[in-house]
């Protein structure tokens, strides 16, 4: 694999937490065939040009409390997850208004935990279900809620229905994103918790992505027989997005060298405790992208214009990784570096808009007036 130099980012050291990191480095591709997330698009996706450019088009929202998850609705509107509150707010996308739909119940935040991830079931016109990632005071879980916007603000959330449990938690490395991909199984991205032996631990669901059937029972076609887990050796995995072609990638904190961004295949081995960043060892799947844990500190990511699209925590910026096929067709390139301070969920928005959210009311941010906030963004 031919490495390309660029500029990089960020992660955790081990006695840090998973949210941010160690040490520094340098963004680092490898160019070779492809595409990009996860849209529909029948005829091949044309290399996307080396360099791109980001315009915040608006503010779409402002003065929320830590927040993590971000699944918009049908009609436009975003639902947002409050780590540390535990509660689940919808914004008007057009107004920026604010109406809770009410607290989770269940939720222990403590550290990087709490209420994360969120996703829209793949039947919600006829379901109205919405899945959670959270910390438990035992474990992280999964759940299901049926939301009825009918009822009165913060009453709108239906009792939670645990679809996947045991999950394992720690004050670091909880992981927490999920999403529903192209062949509507939801995905996990989970963290060690700390304890670095479990991500290469095929029986544990800790440093993996999970594949799982919306009721949460192993998905069909799984690599390992009645297993859940999807790929391995994973750190903490907080970013998923697929391409065009229905490829998954994922963003991955690293601890004092390199944070990653892998392309991800059924049943492969991404190193982690063994390895950090590329390695010479066959046995694990190097990143198509990697960078010093000083300038990303990866968490959500989603795919628009051919390209990946990273945010980072500590690094304070959003990562651009153009792509050909499953690897880097130019360097990463940076924007909104310190603009907005720490950078946590990208989502797309449809053609070349992305949402984004800031991170800087999660105990390790400079909160500014307005903080935290959703933008819209304009990409190529």
């Amino acid at each position: 694999m031919t490495a390309v130099t660029a500029a990089a980012a960020l992660l955790l050291t081990a006695g840090c937490s998973s949210d941010d990191g160690g040490s520094s480095g340098g963004a680092a591709a490898a160019p070779s065939s492809g595409s990009g997330s996860a849209s529909s698009g029948k005829a091949p996706d044309r290399t996307p040009p080396a360099q791109g450019s980001v315009k915040v088009v608006r503010t779409v929202a402002e003065g929320l409390n830590t927040p993590w998850g971000l699944a918009p609705l049908p009609d436009g509107d975003l639902l947002v997850s409050s780590r540390d509150d535990a509660t689940i707010i919808r914004v008007d996308a057009k107004t920026g208004k604010k109406t809770e739909l009410g607290e989770v119940p269940g939720v222990s935040p403590a550290g990087e935990g709490g209420l994360m991830g969120l996703a829209l079931s793949p039947d919600y016109a006829s379901d109205h279900m919405v899945y959670a990632y959270f910390t438990s005071a035992s474990d992280n879980r999964i759940v299901r809620m049926i939301y009825d916007g009918q009822k009165p603000a913060g009453e709108q959330l239906g009792a939670p229905d645990t679809v996947f449990r045991g999950i394992p938690k720690g004050f670091i490395h909880n992981g927490g994103r999920i999403a529903f991909g192209p062949d509507k199984m939801l995905y996990a991205g989970t963290g060690e918790s700390g304890d670095t032996g479990l991500s290469q631990d095929k029986d544990s669901t800790g440093g993996k992505i999970l594949r799982l059937t919306p009721e949460g029972e192993p998905a069909p076609g799984n690599p390992f027989p009645d297993s859940p887990v999807y790929s391995y050796g994973h750190r903490n995995v907080q970013g998923l997005a697929w391409d065009s072609e229905q490829r998954l990638f994922a963003a991955e904190f690293g601890q004092n060298t390199w944070d990653e961004l892998n392309a991800i295949k059924p049943g492969g081995n991404y190193g982690w405790p063994e390895a950090e960043g590329r390695s010479d060892d066959a046995k694990y799947l190097n990143p198509l992208a990697q960078w010093g844990t000083d300038e990303a500190s990866p968490s959500g990511a989603a795919h628009a214009e051919g390209s990946v699209w990273m945010a980072g925590l500590k690094g304070q910026r959003l990562w651009r990784i153009p792509l050909k096929g499953t690897e880097a067709s130019a360097d990463p390139q940076a924007f909104l570096q310190g603009e907005y301070g720490r950078l946590r969920t990208v989502v797309a928005a449809g053609g070349d808009k992305l949402w984004i959210t800031t991170s800087n009311t999660d105990g390790r941010g400079d909160p500014k007036d307005g903080d935290d906030r959703i933008l819209e963004v304009q990409v190529k």
